[in-house]
């Protein structure tokens, strides 16, 4: 596989999105040759902190060609009440200060084929869920069920009229275990084949996996579910949970 470009790029932009999101918009002659259609995908920064030099993947929220600018998000709620690296330097960083990227990664979208879609996640994942539903075919139905910290953090966004979304809150998801899987499980089964999107932490994420598959028998070629990361753990100690769970044949 070709090594990925790095880019160096300039903070041109800080914008507090809610309470717990902070945008940050890159620009800079590197992006001219980046590529387009890339909204939902992953790039990877290389930050700078007090903690050393880091690597973190985050979604592109949006790419403007036009103005050279890439919207990246960030959740500010960190473990304890704390901002993690990551958070921490989004909250510190200034206009004009430097940041080195690479990628663009793969865009993994929601399938448009199926007969109704269930999208799911939490903040961390709600770049991506708002990607997803402003691209969805406007006759879509089905669900879209988003955690977020506080009432404040609910977005607005152009989805689809069929597409209803729910809201739940987790003031604490760094000490407490996803609320979503509860708040899926009671919604209705619509009838047909649906199209599962789902990203949130760990453990939700294998507890969704299993109600999904084994509970609904959704095929794996109509469901993406991922974790973003890991109570407790860091972002190294979540990508070797997800390499043993992987090992284990859990995922399929």
């Amino acid at each position: 596989m070709a090594k990925r470009e790095t880019r160096s790029l300039t903070v041109v932009k800080k914008q507090q999105l809610t309470p717990n999101m902070l945008r940050i918009t890159l620009g800079g002659e590197e992006l001219e040759n980046f590529p387009q259609d890339q909204d939902g995908g992953y790039i990877k920064l290389l930050l700078e902190t007090d903690k050393g030099s880091l690597k973190r993947s985050y979604t592109i929220r949006a790419f403007r060609s036009e103005s050279l600018e890439l919207d990246v998000d960030f959740v500010l709620h960190g473990e304890n009440g704390h901002a993690g690296p990551a958070s921490e330097w989004a909250s510190k960083v200034t206009i004009g200060d430097h940041v080195n990227l690479t990628g663009p990664g793969p865009v993994k979208r929601i399938s448009t084929t199926e007969d109704w879609y269930f999208i799911a996640g939490d903040m961390t994942a709600l770049p991506a869920i708002s990607v997803n539903l402003e691209a969805m075919p406007r006759d879509a139905k089905g669900y879209a069920i988003i955690e977020i910290i506080e009432d404040a953090d609910k977005q607005k966004f152009n989805s689809p009229e069929g597409i209803e979304i729910r809201w739940v809150i987790n003031p604490h998801p760094e000490l407490a275990n996803s609320i979503l899987p509860d708040a899926l499980k009671v919604l209705p089964w619509l009838e047909g084949k649906p199209n599962v999107w789902l990203a949130c932490e760990f453990s939700g994420m294998k507890q969704l996996r299993d109600y999904f598959k084994k509970e609904n028998n959704v095929s794996k070629n109509e469901i993406y579910i991922s974790s973003y990361w890991k109570i407790g753990d860091t972002d190294e100690g979540h990508k070797k949970a997800k390499a043993l769970d992987k090992a284990l044949n859990i995922l399929d």
